[in-house]
């Protein structure tokens, strides 16, 4: 697969998960973070059993007992953990918030894998880094830096960072994902294995039966979404990127969250695109081609 076929494809991944950013603050008063994450892997899962057909199973449950403590570590933190705690940090704080600190997990997967991978950090990834890291602060804060003195901590705001710790350690650690097995056979034993955690937790708060059908009779749509494009092709484009082009070159491209929210905004919310938007576009595509273009070293 070509470069740039790869760079598209994580290129949609992030515009799916910026919309399950918006998704998730909007039903946030409806459904309570396990809920959320439960119903996404577990559509997951169902849309998944048509795949089982034509995977060897014998070779998924091969891999998953011979390389269990691996594929257990990649499903936790991606499947159970991740999504689990950004539902959870949704509930708690301003969306502002959320994207300002989700913009670190670039910069958190090149510490990570300077001291896991031992890679060499180069000063112009790094420059392209700050520089969208900048453009990304100027589209959030609308061109206003004075506004930074009036924004409120809140308690999600931990567990989003928490979040983009979760997730540069699991792109980091992609690196060691068991040889020799396809990437199909690699994500369904990841996404069977983080849901069979996730079980537990969710059954362990009591929910009735009639609260969960209620759900998915009103949100059947999120749930389908976050499932097939959130989940399943995102994870897909993911992994296929990291194992591409590197985990730093792929994570650079979370910083264009807050500009795919602000087009998402406009598309269905009616919002207006304003010079701050175009501005903050302009600095995170510079920071994005220094650090991708430019820096030719994989990481």
């Amino acid at each position: 697969m070509k470069k740039y076929t790869t760079y598209i494809l994580v290129t949609l991944c992030v515009l799916f998960w910026s919309g399950n950013f918006v998704l998730g603050r909007f039903i946030k008063d409806d459904i309570s973070p396990i809920e959320l994450a439960f119903f996404r892997w577990f559509f997951v899962a169902i849309f998944l059993l048509p795949s089982l057909f034509f995977i060897d199973i014998k070779k998924i449950i091969e891999l998953i007992k011979s390389n269990f403590i691996v594929v257990s570590i990649l499903a936790i933190l991606s499947v159970s953990l991740y999504n689990t705690v950004l539902y959870l940090a949704l509930q708690s704080t301003l969306a502002t918030n959320a994207l300002l600190i989700n913009s670190s997990t670039p910069l958190i997967i090149i510490i990570l894998s300077s001291i896991i991978l031992k890679t060499n950090i180069n000063k112009i990834q790094i420059l392209g880094i700050l520089i969208s890291t900048f453009g990304v602060s100027f589209l959030i804060l609308k061109g206003n830096f004075e506004s930074l003195t009036s924004l409120e901590f809140h308690d999600g705001d931990f567990w989003i960072m928490f979040c983009a710790f979760i997730w540069a350690l699991y792109s980091v650690l992609l690196k060691f994902k068991p040889k020799g097995y396809k990437n199909s056979e690699l994500f369904v034993a990841n996404m069977y294995v983080g849901f069979l955690f996730l079980l537990p937790i969710y059954l362990y708060q009591g929910y009735t039966m009639e609260s969960q059908i209620a759900h998915v009779q009103h949100y059947w749509y999120f749930f389908i979404y976050i499932s097939l494009f959130s989940s399943i092709l995102s994870y897909i484009f993911w992994t296929n990127g990291v194992e591409k082009i590197g985990a730093s070159k792929t994570g650079q491209f979370v910083h264009l969250m807050p500009l795919f929210g602000s087009i998402l905004a406009f598309i269905f919310l009616g919002e207006k695109l304003q010079m701050f938007h175009i501005i903050g576009a302009v600095f995170i595509a510079i920071g994005i081609y220094l650090s991708i273009f430019l820096f030719r070293k994989d990481t």
